[in-house]
């Protein structure tokens, strides 16, 4: 069974600092920064959580993550597909997912200057690569 697709929506979370809470489609996704630039490392490092919450299994995720200024993607354990340079990334991963699976990326990493925010999160999958 597909799962109708859902505007995504934003809700505070008093739990999460500088962090933003999404849910979309078949993925209830947060991220946050949980380590700032500092003497020796020059990078945001972003926590990144998503709970597969459906009836079907996947491999294959796409995050998009936006920032209230451009940045610059250092690394993750995922593929880089756009936004190096801007205020939006797009990164696909391939994780095995069951239906209530979760994710936890704690790897990303981003280059930035002061202030950096992250204003919205989303990970999705497609439907095309359901079974």
């Amino acid at each position: 069974m597909k799962k109708s697709y859902e505007k995504p929506s934003i809700m505070q979370n008093g739990s999460f600092t500088e962090g933003v809470y999404m849910a979309s489609g078949c993925y209830t996704a947060n991220a946050y920064i949980h380590q700032t630039p500092e003497t020796g490392r020059e990078t945001y490092v972003i926590q990144v959580n998503g709970k597969h919450d459906t009836t079907h299994t996947v491999d294959k995720q796409k995050l998009t993550i936006s920032f209230n200024q451009k940045v610059t993607y250092v690394r993750s354990n995922g593929n880089l597909v756009s936004g190096d340079g801007t205020n939006t990334l797009v990164i696909d991963y391939g994780y095995h997912n069951n239906p209530t699976d979760n994710i936890g990326l704690g790897d990303l990493e981003v280059s930035a200057g002061d202030g950096l925010e992250i204003t919205s999160v989303s990970i999705t999958d497609n439907p095309d690569d359901w079974y």
